[in-house]
């Protein structure tokens, strides 16, 4: 059976929210600005995906400064087996984990 996992978040924390900039009359492909704790994404972007807290075959200096990744999304049920809940208890984001 799965280990509870539990934090207290901030006083301060914020909403995620996206705000729309602009949406093409031709394609209705729209363009805007995701608000995160942690900065502003500027959309559409490139998501990389990290399986068991890392990006395969990519350096993290690739994803900073050619691939200029603005987020990296995290695969949690990869993350709940390794490195596991006890240690991403420890932190406050995936991040810190990822020495990011």
């Amino acid at each position: 059976m799965p280990s509870k996992f539990t934090f207290d978040e901030p006083k301060n924390k914020r909403k995620m929210k996206f705000e729309l900039q602009h949406t093409d009359s031709l394609t209705s492909a729209r363009a805007g600005v995701l608000t995160t704790d942690h900065g502003l994404i500027e959309t559409p972007v490139f998501m990389p995906v990290g399986t068991v807290g890392s990006v395969k075959a990519v350096h993290p200096w690739e994803l900073k400064e050619d691939i200029k990744a603005q987020i990296i999304l995290g695969n949690t049920y990869h993350l709940y087996l390794r490195p596991g809940i006890n240690v991403l208890g420890k932190s406050r984001w995936v991040a810190q984990v990822q020495r990011f």
